[in-house]
């Protein structure tokens, strides 16, 4: 597939979801925000709570580094959390997980690959933890969705086949070269390793208490607009919003987050279609706009600001083109 092919393929995943909700955002009637002592307050304890669950997380991460050896200041990691957290707001492809890549690294006797590592060991334990929210308390969310004729499976078990029969004829032809690059990622993979052990499980119990916390930001958001949420409620909000957030998407999730929602509250509430785009609209701005703000002012201010980025990367490329095979 040529750049441009990407490109362009990038841009149709982006813009569909975006003008679905958008052209869905315009059929209903206008917003209405809180403007009673209670509405604010609930927002202002949902920004309170979502401050917890961004602290849990740089401690879950300080604990996945000093087991793999790096030998990072804690204040680096609690500062890095918002700054990659704005990185993945404003930057496509969730950039804002190399942006804490690349500054750690600048800082710490380590490999930026085993940096990186420790993100992965981030997201698994996180993909682990929706995954047991999914399957244990949004039952009901899933069965609302359309399911499939025998045709569709049928296309899905094509494929199926046809991506291993790829990935198979693929494997073949550039072996050396895969076994290469496959011991060169080896240090990404050993922070994801010492997740099969007691500490990993003690991290999984921390991430399904993060994403607890979490969902209590969803319930005190709905609250500000008259929307009940019960605590199943709101996880299984959390769980659907976030596995769609895994789709490729533009910068801050745009599009397919929003949909998510939409789609998730509709299902576990009766609230009318504006009070829910009431509900999305101020969900974004405790989820995206502080965060953002905090990551940006900590990325000047602390860690250098672009420049420092570039200089970076480009450190980084350059080690990369040194051990890469002739």
């Amino acid at each position: 597939m040529s750049h441009r092919t990407r490109r362009l393929l990038l841009l149709a995943i982006w813009v569909i979801p975006i003008a679905g909700v958008v052209w869905w955002a315009t059929k209903q009637e206008a917003p209405t925000f809180p403007s009673s002592f209670g509405g604010i307050m609930a927002l202002v304890g949902a920004l309170g709570l979502y401050v917890v669950a961004t602290l849990m997380r740089a401690e879950r991460w300080d604990r996945i580094l000093r087991r793999s050896g790096v030998q990072a200041k804690r204040a680096d990691v609690y500062a890095l959390v918002p700054v990659g957290y704005m990185g993945n707001n404003v930057l496509p492809a969730r950039g804002g997980e190399l942006l804490r890549t690349f500054l750690l690294g600048g800082r710490v006797e380590s490999t930026k690959r085993t940096i990186l590592g420790t993100i992965v060991a981030e997201r698994v334990l996180d993909a682990v933890a929706l995954g047991v929210i999914l399957v244990m308390l949004a039952y009901d969310l899933l069965r609302r969705l359309p399911k499939p004729n025998e045709t569709v499976l049928l296309i899905g078990a094509g494929l199926v086949v046809l991506a291993v029969l790829v990935a198979a004829v693929a494997f073949l032809r550039y072996r050396e070269q895969l076994v290469f690059y496959l011991r060169a990622l080896k240090p990404l993979a050993e922070p994801s390793r010492m997740l099969l052990s007691p500490l990993g499980g003690a991290l999984l119990v921390v991430s399904l208490a993060i994403w607890c916390v979490e969902a209590s930001v969803y319930i005190a958001v709905g609250h500000a607009v008259d929307i009940g949420l019960s605590l199943q409620d709101g996880l299984a909000v959390v769980a659907f919003t976030n596995a769609a957030a895994l789709i490729p998407a533009a910068p801050g999730y745009i599009g397919t987050y929003d949909a998510a929602v939409i789609f998730a509250m509709d299902a576990v509430s009766t609230a009318s279609k504006s009070t829910i785009l009431s509900y999305l609209l101020l969900l974004r701005f405790v989820l995206f706009i502080p965060i953002t703000i905090v990551g940006l002012v900590l990325l000047v201010v602390r860690y250098g600001g672009l420049s420092r980025i570039r200089a970076a990367r480009a450190q980084a490329r350059a080690e990369t083109a040194a051990t890469a095979p002739v």
